[in-house]
């Protein structure tokens, strides 16, 4: 079975229950990855015992923001339309990654995933490495952090050229990526009269990037590139507190079969399907292991 075979054969009344988004789900989550976040940057601000110690888990939590971000793109954390495209922008803006642009990047990659020409992800950097040099490159989040910083640019210059980008969104991307450059430019100069961006934002989100790239190669890594999406994603077992920052998306599987549920029905989903996965592994750690020794 197929995962398009797969959601003919959910009844309506589950796909009903699957599909209901929440505010009051969506915000308790997000309450609480923002309070981790602002926890760790008053630890590192008031430079408490271990402050160092503190500062990639800063970075982590406000890396993994990337997965609330790629989750409003699908307007399903919250029921309010409004608060999933303002949560997203924010998002965006810690991250480098414009909300406006992302949102049809992404769409491309639902809808061709894994496929060689056609997915964006794959065109903007490869998955499959043969090499520890490439590998090592991509885990260091340096081609990431290049690359967003060009996009914003070609955005904000309205030179932005893409098949997936619909010509009635380039002006709104404009106007997204002029203003981030505005306000990235008056952190840089705040960083003139206090250094305390640098120390609970730019240097967390470096220290955490590489942390986020690892578990993104997880998602379709070694992957076979067919359209079958229960054979071209992985869902990885793992913990609470991972499945909590990445707000339930190592359910991967689950929600590219069925992208309109919310990650918290995530697991409710995976229930359902289980026994039509093809592609199951147990952690992050031993996902990385065994990418290790192929290279």
């Amino acid at each position: 079975m197929d995962h398009k075979a797969f959601l003919k054969s959910l009844p309506t009344d589950t796909q009903t229950r699957l599909t209901q988004r929440s505010d009051a789900a969506g915000i308790k989550h997000l309450l609480g990855h923002v309070a981790l976040i602002l926890v760790c940057g008053g630890w590192i601000a008031f430079g408490l015992p271990l402050w160092w110690v503190v500062v990639p888990i800063q970075g982590i939590a406000i890396v993994f923001l990337f997965t609330l971000e790629h989750e409003a793109t699908h307007k399903t954390p919250f029921a309010n339309e409004a608060l999933n495209e303002w949560v997203g922008r924010a998002c965006g803006l810690l991250l480098v990654l414009p909300f406006e642009w992302f949102r049809y990047f992404h769409f491309a990659h639902h809808r061709y995933t894994n496929i060689p020409g056609k997915d964006p992800e794959l065109a903007a950097g490869q998955k499959h490495y043969e090499g520890w040099g490439p590998f090592l490159w991509h885990v260091t989040g340096l081609p990431f952090w290049v690359s967003m910083a060009r996009q914003v640019w070609v955005n904000a210059t309205g030179r932005v050229e893409a098949d997936y980008l619909p010509e009635r969104v380039r002006p709104r991307l404009k106007t997204e990526a002029r203003w981030m450059v505005l306000i990235y430019l008056l952190a840089l100069l705040s960083l003139f009269a206090s250094s305390l961006l640098f120390w609970v934002w730019i240097l967390p989100v470096l220290v955490g990037q590489p942390f986020l790239r690892l578990y993104l190669l997880a998602e379709h890594g070694r992957c076979p590139q067919v359209a079958n999406m229960f054979d071209n994603s992985r869902t990885t077992y793992t913990t609470a507190i991972v499945r909590f920052l990445a707000w339930n998306m190592p359910y991967h599987t689950e929600h590219h079969v069925y992208p309109a549920v919310p990650f918290f029905r995530l697991a409710d989903l995976h229930e359902e399907m289980q026994s039509h996965l093809l592609h199951e592994q147990e952690g992050y750690v031993n996902f990385t292991k065994e990418t290790i020794v192929r290279l």
